[in-house]
Protein backbone atom coordinates (compact mmCIF):
# COMPACT_ATOMS: atom_id res chain seq x y z
CA UNK A 1 0.00 0.00 0.00
CA UNK A 2 2.81 2.19 0.36
CA UNK A 3 5.07 4.15 3.32
CA UNK A 4 2.94 7.57 4.43
CA UNK A 5 4.55 10.25 7.16
CA UNK A 6 2.29 11.53 9.10
CA UNK A 7 3.08 15.13 10.45
CA UNK A 8 1.01 16.26 13.26
CA UNK A 9 1.57 17.77 16.92
CA UNK A 10 -1.81 16.99 18.55
CA UNK A 11 -1.24 13.65 20.08
CA UNK A 12 -4.91 13.06 20.06
CA UNK A 13 -5.32 13.09 16.43
CA UNK A 14 -2.39 11.49 15.88
CA UNK A 15 -3.47 8.44 18.19
CA UNK A 16 -6.48 8.55 15.65
CA UNK A 17 -4.97 8.66 12.59
CA UNK A 18 -2.00 6.27 12.71
CA UNK A 19 -3.96 3.07 13.87
CA UNK A 20 -6.76 3.87 10.97
CA UNK A 21 -4.13 3.87 8.29
CA UNK A 22 -2.22 1.20 9.33
CA UNK A 23 -5.60 -1.09 9.61
CA UNK A 24 -6.01 -0.08 5.50
CA UNK A 25 -2.65 -1.96 5.02
CA UNK A 26 -0.17 1.71 5.11
CA UNK A 27 3.27 1.81 6.57
CA UNK A 28 3.12 4.85 8.62
CA UNK A 29 6.30 7.10 9.98
CA UNK A 30 5.25 10.03 12.04
CA UNK A 31 6.69 13.57 12.94
CA UNK A 32 5.49 15.50 15.74
CA UNK A 33 7.04 19.24 14.55
CA UNK A 34 8.55 20.78 11.78
CA UNK A 35 11.85 19.87 11.84
CA UNK A 36 11.66 16.45 12.49
CA UNK A 37 9.46 16.13 10.07
CA UNK A 38 12.56 17.00 7.51
CA UNK A 39 14.30 14.92 8.87
CA UNK A 40 11.76 11.55 8.93
CA UNK A 41 11.41 12.80 5.58
CA UNK A 42 14.46 12.08 4.55
CA UNK A 43 15.32 9.05 6.08
CA UNK A 44 12.03 7.28 5.45
CA UNK A 45 11.42 8.35 1.82
CA UNK A 46 7.39 8.05 2.33
CA UNK A 47 5.32 7.88 -0.70
CA UNK A 48 2.98 10.57 0.56
CA UNK A 49 2.71 13.09 3.40
CA UNK A 50 -0.24 14.35 5.47
CA UNK A 51 0.87 17.63 6.89
CA UNK A 52 -0.53 19.91 9.57
CA UNK A 53 -0.27 23.47 9.09
CA UNK A 54 0.24 24.47 12.70
CA UNK A 55 3.21 23.16 13.73
CA UNK A 56 6.01 24.34 16.22
CA UNK A 57 9.32 24.81 15.40
CA UNK A 58 8.56 25.07 11.47
CA UNK A 59 5.35 26.01 10.06
CA UNK A 60 3.69 23.06 7.34
CA UNK A 61 3.92 25.69 4.25
CA UNK A 62 7.30 26.22 5.07
CA UNK A 63 8.32 22.33 5.75
CA UNK A 64 6.27 22.01 2.21
CA UNK A 65 8.42 24.56 0.42
CA UNK A 66 11.53 22.54 1.55
CA UNK A 67 10.78 19.31 0.62
CA UNK A 68 9.61 20.55 -2.95
CA UNK A 69 12.90 21.64 -3.38
CA UNK A 70 14.13 18.14 -3.75
CA UNK A 71 10.96 16.03 -3.76
CA UNK A 72 7.83 15.89 -5.80
CA UNK A 73 5.91 13.63 -3.41
CA UNK A 74 2.31 13.76 -2.77
CA UNK A 75 1.53 15.89 0.18
CA UNK A 76 -2.28 16.36 1.82
CA UNK A 77 -2.11 19.67 3.57
CA UNK A 78 -4.09 19.76 7.28
CA UNK A 79 -5.52 22.97 7.65
CA UNK A 80 -8.13 24.49 10.08
CA UNK A 81 -11.35 24.85 9.37
CA UNK A 82 -12.02 28.26 7.11
CA UNK A 83 -8.22 28.84 7.12
CA UNK A 84 -9.07 29.87 3.64
CA UNK A 85 -5.27 31.48 3.63
CA UNK A 86 -3.38 28.43 4.54
CA UNK A 87 -5.38 26.16 1.65
CA UNK A 88 -4.18 29.08 -0.92
CA UNK A 89 -0.89 28.98 0.49
CA UNK A 90 -0.37 25.30 0.46
CA UNK A 91 -1.36 24.93 -2.68
CA UNK A 92 0.89 27.29 -3.67
CA UNK A 93 4.02 26.13 -2.35
CA UNK A 94 2.79 22.73 -4.42
CA UNK A 95 0.52 20.86 -2.12
CA UNK A 96 -1.30 18.55 -4.29
CA UNK A 97 -4.76 18.35 -1.92
CA UNK A 98 -5.77 19.90 1.32
CA UNK A 99 -8.14 18.40 4.35
CA UNK A 100 -9.84 20.69 6.96
CA UNK A 101 -9.98 19.76 10.50
CA UNK A 102 -12.27 17.93 11.82
CA UNK A 103 -12.55 15.30 9.07
CA UNK A 104 -13.74 12.09 9.09
CA UNK A 105 -10.96 8.79 8.68
CA UNK A 106 -13.02 8.02 5.70
CA UNK A 107 -12.72 11.03 4.03
CA UNK A 108 -8.97 11.39 4.29
CA UNK A 109 -8.80 7.83 3.61
CA UNK A 110 -10.75 9.08 0.08
CA UNK A 111 -8.18 11.45 0.01
CA UNK A 112 -5.18 9.49 0.21
CA UNK A 113 -6.46 7.17 -2.37
CA UNK A 114 -7.72 9.60 -4.52
CA UNK A 115 -3.90 11.35 -4.33
CA UNK A 116 -1.59 8.05 -5.05
CA UNK A 117 -3.75 7.14 -7.74
CA UNK A 118 -3.24 10.49 -9.77
CA UNK A 119 0.81 9.93 -8.82
CA UNK A 120 0.41 6.65 -9.92
CA UNK A 121 -1.35 7.38 -13.30
CA UNK A 122 0.79 10.40 -14.16
CA UNK A 123 4.31 7.73 -13.46
CA UNK A 124 2.79 5.40 -15.54
CA UNK A 125 1.95 8.06 -18.51
CA UNK A 126 5.57 9.42 -17.97
CA UNK A 127 7.10 5.62 -18.33
CA UNK A 128 5.33 5.69 -22.16
CA UNK A 129 7.01 6.94 -25.17
CA UNK A 130 4.52 6.50 -28.03
CA UNK A 131 4.15 7.12 -31.59
CA UNK A 132 1.22 6.31 -33.61
CA UNK A 133 0.81 2.12 -33.26
CA UNK A 134 4.06 1.98 -31.64
CA UNK A 135 3.85 1.76 -27.22
CA UNK A 136 7.59 1.33 -25.58
CA UNK A 137 7.13 1.01 -21.84
CA UNK A 138 10.39 2.46 -20.38
CA UNK A 139 9.60 0.67 -16.63
CA UNK A 140 9.22 -2.68 -18.42
CA UNK A 141 11.40 -2.29 -21.23
CA UNK A 142 7.96 -3.74 -23.15
CA UNK A 143 7.42 -2.86 -26.93
CA UNK A 144 4.36 -3.07 -28.56
CA UNK A 145 2.77 -2.07 -32.32
CA UNK A 146 -0.97 -1.77 -32.25
CA UNK A 147 -1.16 -4.20 -29.46
CA UNK A 148 1.04 -6.60 -30.15
CA UNK A 149 4.60 -7.38 -28.69
CA UNK A 150 7.59 -7.37 -30.30
CA UNK A 151 10.94 -8.29 -29.39
CA UNK A 152 14.01 -6.56 -29.32
CA UNK A 153 17.47 -6.97 -29.01
CA UNK A 154 18.87 -4.35 -26.39
CA UNK A 155 20.86 -2.08 -28.88
CA UNK A 156 17.17 -2.21 -30.70
CA UNK A 157 15.54 -0.95 -27.56
CA UNK A 158 17.61 1.64 -27.39
CA UNK A 159 17.90 2.82 -30.98
CA UNK A 160 14.05 2.82 -31.05
CA UNK A 161 13.59 4.67 -27.70
CA UNK A 162 16.35 7.51 -28.93
CA UNK A 163 14.00 8.14 -32.03
CA UNK A 164 10.35 7.78 -30.12
CA UNK A 165 12.35 10.43 -27.84
CA UNK A 166 13.50 12.35 -30.67
CA UNK A 167 10.38 12.37 -33.04
CA UNK A 168 10.22 14.98 -35.53
CA UNK A 169 14.23 15.32 -35.06
CA UNK A 170 17.06 14.81 -38.04
CA UNK A 171 19.66 12.27 -36.12
CA UNK A 172 22.67 12.35 -37.46
CA UNK A 173 24.13 8.66 -38.00
CA UNK A 174 27.24 9.84 -35.74
CA UNK A 175 24.89 11.24 -32.51
CA UNK A 176 23.07 8.36 -33.16
CA UNK A 177 25.80 5.91 -32.37
CA UNK A 178 27.09 8.17 -29.43
CA UNK A 179 24.03 7.90 -27.99
CA UNK A 180 22.88 4.18 -28.37
CA UNK A 181 26.29 2.51 -28.87
CA UNK A 182 28.16 5.41 -26.78
CA UNK A 183 30.75 7.72 -27.66
CA UNK A 184 34.05 5.21 -26.57
CA UNK A 185 32.37 2.88 -29.76
CA UNK A 186 34.20 3.18 -33.01
CA UNK A 187 32.04 1.67 -35.90
CA UNK A 188 31.23 1.93 -38.93
CA UNK A 189 28.31 4.27 -39.47
CA UNK A 190 26.38 2.06 -41.84
CA UNK A 191 25.49 0.09 -38.36
CA UNK A 192 23.10 2.55 -37.66
CA UNK A 193 20.82 1.82 -41.37
CA UNK A 194 21.73 -1.81 -40.57
CA UNK A 195 19.51 -1.63 -36.87
CA UNK A 196 16.98 1.01 -38.30
CA UNK A 197 16.20 -1.53 -40.91
CA UNK A 198 15.56 -4.37 -38.32
CA UNK A 199 13.10 -1.80 -36.45
CA UNK A 200 11.52 -1.05 -39.94
CA UNK A 201 10.94 -5.04 -40.42
CA UNK A 202 9.81 -5.31 -37.00
CA UNK A 203 7.29 -2.93 -36.58
CA UNK A 204 6.34 -3.14 -39.91
CA UNK A 205 4.88 -7.25 -39.78
CA UNK A 206 1.86 -5.04 -37.23
CA UNK A 207 1.90 -1.61 -38.60
CA UNK A 208 1.93 -0.51 -42.30
CA UNK A 209 2.58 2.93 -41.72
CA UNK A 210 6.04 4.85 -42.43
CA UNK A 211 7.70 5.40 -39.29
CA UNK A 212 11.63 6.22 -40.30
CA UNK A 213 12.68 8.32 -43.20
CA UNK A 214 15.82 8.55 -44.40
CA UNK A 215 18.05 11.73 -44.52
CA UNK A 216 20.04 11.66 -47.68
CA UNK A 217 23.84 12.62 -46.26
CA UNK A 218 22.72 13.17 -42.57
CA UNK A 219 20.89 10.21 -40.62
CA UNK A 220 17.62 9.41 -40.13
CA UNK A 221 14.34 10.99 -38.85
CA UNK A 222 11.22 9.10 -37.14
CA UNK A 223 8.06 10.46 -38.89
CA UNK A 224 5.43 11.74 -36.15
CA UNK A 225 2.26 9.30 -36.71
CA UNK A 226 -0.98 10.57 -35.47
Amino acid sequence: MGKILVVEDDESTLEFIEPELKHEGFDVVTATDGRMALEVFEKENPDLITLDVMLPELNGIEVLRRIRKTSSVPVILVTARGETLDKVNGLNAGADDYIAKPFMIEELLARINAVLRRTQDSASKESELKNGEIILNTSSMITTVAGNQIDLSKTEYLLLKLYLEKQGEVLSRNDIIDQVWGKDHYIDISVVDVYTSYLRTKIGKFSKKDYFKNVRGVGFIMNVIE
